[in-house]
């Protein structure tokens, strides 16, 4: 997978170089993503950014995610992750998920990332739809979809499981362009 650039973005393949700045983004977000993504707590180490490295590096080999980092196309800075992932090849739809380093909320990273691999997803994958699935309670996710155009379809029950409890979530698509 080549870069997209675009939007003041560039969204690249993880590097193992870039662990280091993956580990210190994740642990800095404790507070505002680890609320939503059990995987970023206290405990998450350089180690555990390497493995993830190499986890998007399998799943784009056999195709079966793609997910990279945010960076600013400018200075290179590590802003988050963005990823499509959970493909159904038979229906031609995928998951679309995001974060954003604490220090960079609010800056619309997320919105024109979202756009930016949705895209991707449509004219590179061949994808036709793409959801975002956020906790019903997770305002800043379900700001972002609308942000980047997603249509809100409905809340759906049980549809996420985050540290064991079951929780309604809100169902956001994207569609392709026509």
């Amino acid at each position: 997978m080549a870069a997209i650039i675009g939007d003041g973005l560039c969204l690249r393949p993880l590097l193992t170089a870039d662990a280091p700045a993956l580990a210190r983004a994740a642990l800095e977000s404790v507070a505002t993503v680890g609320v939503w993504l059990p995987w970023c707590d206290a405990s998450f180490t350089e180690a555990d950014a390497e493995h993830w490295v190499r986890t998007c590096d399998d799943d784009r080999a056999d195709g079966s995610a793609y997910s990279v980092g945010i960076f600013d196309a400018a200075g290179g800075e590590y802003l988050g992750g963005i990823g499509i992932n959970h493909i159904n090849r038979e229906h031609d739809f995928a998951n679309l998920g995001f974060w954003v380093r604490q220090s960079r909320q609010g800056e619309r990273i997320a919105p024109r990332a979202a756009r930016l691999m949705a895209a991707y997803g449509f004219e590179k994958l061949g994808l036709t739809r793409l959801e975002i699935v956020a906790a019903e309670q997770n305002a800043r996710s379900r700001k972002v979809a609308e942000k980047a155009g997603a249509r809100f379809e409905g809340i759906l029950h049980n549809r996420l499981v985050i540290r064991g409890v079951a929780i309604p979530a809100a169902m956001y698509a994207l569609l392709p362009e026509r």
